[in-house]
């Protein structure tokens, strides 16, 4: 009996349903920043003590779905994707009726392992590099309302920003934008200047980039010099295929100085920008475009900025093994310049020791204009699984023109340089049955300056000089059982104004071994760069001293080394700590000369070591994300001749980032606080300058509805007053709205 009883239980229950009506059930799913989740699993259930499921589809490529034939009534909607946070909600269907329901779906830190593309010039998981490997997700840079990509890696582990200049592991400290030790790519095409080998970081659209891969440690080993101390890489967003517009707009303002005896204007400073973006795709071609500007009235006296930007791409498959991308950009900045602040006597100083908010008054009137613009056509073929090759060109020009209206003869009132890099690379990819791949590839890069500040003329006159640059290296993966062994090198041939050709060799070796529940691994390779144009020839003023040449300067050169270890004991914990080691020989920095002069120059030798750490855990369910990250760094100039051993200026050795998020339904908040030590050695040119560590405390908060997102960032909240650079401010408390309208 019992069981005839439920035989026609079973056949009359889905009839009883379906005699009630059905309706359908359709949405979008989309992330947080408003881009659509492709392939994204939608499930419908009914709910009730004979739950069922109705229908299992997959959003579409522009992250749509629709599911028919719904039974009236209350059911589950749950969507679910690789690297995302599940969505379960409770809906009711009307008989003849169709519901829309929209889903968010918030990025996981910890349940994928992503896959990247910088640390071996090709695709692998995260846990394969041998090197270590921070990501800034699409997430990550919506929510912290970012003008420019920078501030979003300033968080980064084992990253901090001086100034503009990006300091992985302190591998570079600070020199006023000259000869950076990290390479910029952008997706993949190398992107320093030509003539300072510093970084334009305003260069992508920030609305542009999907995300940033920042590989540490010297990458000389496939990406040459520039690579010393670590590689940034901006991966722009993909076009996908349809019609589709994006229009975000920012609007912000400065707090005032905490104390009224360092004010010095009598309104608010106000920020504010509009970038407009659009893209096509059908068939086998697509493109996009986006353009924006901003203005900023600063924080300082003599602060206020305007940047314009442009920037197009556009892709052709003419066979599905085959992808031609042309992509540029070209970015303009006109700006007053505000640093170094007054000491006592250089201005209104009010009786203070020094005026952070003022400028000196020998600097009043000082602007600067700088354009800048790239353009890259990159062939990329995989004519099976088990080869693939890509070729590219790439044009890369920048030109700035720095006014001083007070500056004294001999020097010129302007400086200025225009610089064109011209480069060109050929990489072929091979994998074979035995677990091995192997990257092989050549390079070329020619660098164009003409400049009368880059020119190494002591009265100030111009100049132009040329640096040609050839490369080739090669690179092998081995899958040896439960290890994977990668052994490489890279040679670089370099001749500067057609003259003698200086050579380096740059291997590189490591282990990675998986664990049961993370992954061991194990580095080390040669560090080389050489010296920028600008280093060896700079002839100028900066911070009230006179800057002179030094055409001798040698390359660097170092040996780097590191192990570190990946964990993942439970899923809502993730860890990553690596020990590192780089032992420099002829280090390039600023010296003062006994005239009291400014000079590059080779220090004999430098140690950089420390312990580079971060744990991520949602220890708190889902909703909730927290991340501790810790850098200590012990970076030492070593005895040599007459000199003691001393710190490498501009280094802290404690850099401390704590991060929480939390995020429900279309609500989130956020906080991040970044500290970090004072300097150890105080800068020789201001010896009785303060010193402060840095203790920032940034507030974010977040609204989701539709395609509509905006988020708001109060950044230095407490209105810490600090310094990194010397006699630089950094930012005060400042207050961002940013709202954006995805189509």
């Amino acid at each position: 009996m019992r069981t005839a009883a439920l035989l026609v239980t079973a056949v009359l229950f889905p009839a009883a349903i379906a005699g009630q009506g059905s309706g359908s059930v359709t949405g979008a799913v989309r992330d947080t920043a408003g881009l659509a989740v492709r392939q994204a699993r939608v499930r419908v259930r009914t709910m009730g003590p004979a739950a069922r499921l109705v229908a299992i589809t997959m959003a579409s490529a522009e992250g749509t779905y629709r599911v028919d034939s719904v039974p009236a009534g209350r059911v589950i909607v749950d969507v679910a994707m690789i690297g995302y946070f599940p969505d379960a909600d409770t809906i009711d269907v009307t008989a003849g009726q169709t519901v829309t329901h929209d889903v968010r779906l918030r990025l996981s830190p910890v349940t994928l392992l992503p896959t990247i593309v910088t640390a071996a010039k090709r695709s692998q998981l995260l846990d394969q590099a041998i090197t270590s490997v921070s990501l800034v997700s699409r997430e990550a840079i919506s929510a912290r309302a970012v003008n420019t990509v920078d501030e979003a890696v300033d968080k980064a582990p084992g990253v901090q920003f001086i100034n503009g200049q990006v300091n992985i592991r302190g591998s570079s400290g600070f020199v006023e934008g000259l000869g950076s030790r990290v390479l910029l790519l952008v997706d993949g095409v190398p992107a320093n200047q030509g003539d300072r080998g510093g970084i334009n970081w305003d260069l992508v659209p920030v609305d542009q980039v999907q995300r940033v891969e920042v590989v540490k440690g010297a990458g000389s080993a496939l990406y040459g010099s520039s690579a010393f101390g670590g590689v940034v890489n901006l991966i722009t967003r993909e076009l996908p295929t349809g019609a589709h517009a994006r229009l975000r707009a920012t609007a912000g303002m400065f707090a005032d100085p905490p104390q009224q005896v360092w004010g010095f204007r009598d309104y608010t400073g106000i920020q504010d920008g509009l970038d407009v973006s659009a893209s096509y795709g059908h068939g086998t071609m697509r493109a996009g475009f986006a353009a924006g500007a901003r203005h900023s009235d600063g924080y300082r006296e003599q602060d206020k900025a305007d940047h314009w930007q442009a920037s197009g791409r556009g892709e052709w498959r003419p066979e599905p093994a085959m992808l031609v991308n042309l992509s540029g950009a070209w970015a303009s900045d006109q700006y007053q310049v505000p640093e170094p602040w007054c000491a006592s006597g250089q201005c209104a100083d009010s009786g203070q020791g020094f005026q952070p908010f003022r400028i000196d008054t020998a600097n009043r009137g000082n602007t600067t204009r700088s354009d800048k613009g790239y353009f890259t056509a990159l062939v990329t073929r995989t004519p099976s699984a088990r080869i693939a090759w890509s070729a590219r060109l790439s044009w890369l020009r920048t030109r700035f023109t720095d006014v001083y209206p007070e500056r004294q003869p001999p020097f010129a009132p302007a400086d200025f340089s225009v610089a064109n890099r011209y480069g060109g690379e050929a990489r072929l990819v091979t994998r074979r049955d035995t677990g091995q791949i192997v990257t092989v590839g050549v390079e070329a890069a020619h660098s164009d300056v003409t400049s009368n500040v880059f020119s190494g003329d002591t009265t100030g006159g111009g100049g132009r000089h040329m640096q040609d640059e050839y490369a080739a290296y090669a690179e092998a993966e081995q899958v040896m059982g439960p290890l994977r062994a990668t052994l490489g090198a890279r040679g670089d041939f370099l001749t500067i104004d057609g003259g003698g050709v200086t050579a380096f060799v740059s291997p590189r070796g490591g282990l990675v071994w998986p664990t049961r529940s993370g992954t061991w691994r194990a580095s080390i390779g040669r560090a080389y760069r050489a010296p920028s144009l600008a280093e060896r020839f700079v002839t100028t003023y900066a911070l009230g001293f006179r800057v002179i040449p030094n055409p001798a300067l040698r390359a660097e050169d170092g040996w780097t080394a590191e192990l570190g270890r990946s964990w993942s004991p439970v899923p809502w914990l993730r860890g990553d700590a690596a020990i590192f080691w780089t032992e420099a020989r002829d280090l390039i920095e600023p010296a003062t000369t006994p005239s009291l002069q400014i000079q590059f120059q080779n220090l004999q030798r430098a140690r950089l070591a420390g312990l580079d750490c971060n744990v991520t855990a949602m220890s708190f369910g889902p909703h909730v994300t927290t991340t501790v990250a810790y850098l200590y760094l012990d970076a030492r100039e070593l005895a040599h001749d007459t000199v003691p051993e001393r710190a490498l200026l501009y280094r802290p050795r404690h850099l401390v980032t704590l991060t929480a998020d939390y995020s429900w339904r279309s609500v989130g908040v956020g906080a991040d606080l970044r500290y970090s030590s004072r300097y150890e050695r105080q800068d020789p040119l201001f010896p009785g300058d303060p010193q402060l560590g840095g203790k920032v405390l940034d507030l974010r908060a977040s609204w989701t509805t539709g395609p509509l997102e905006a988020h708001l960032k109060v950044a230095n909240a407490l209105n810490y007053i600090y310094n990194l650079a010397p006699r630089v401010l950094e930012p005060v408390r400042t207050t961002t709205l940013t709202v954006a309208y995805t189509y």
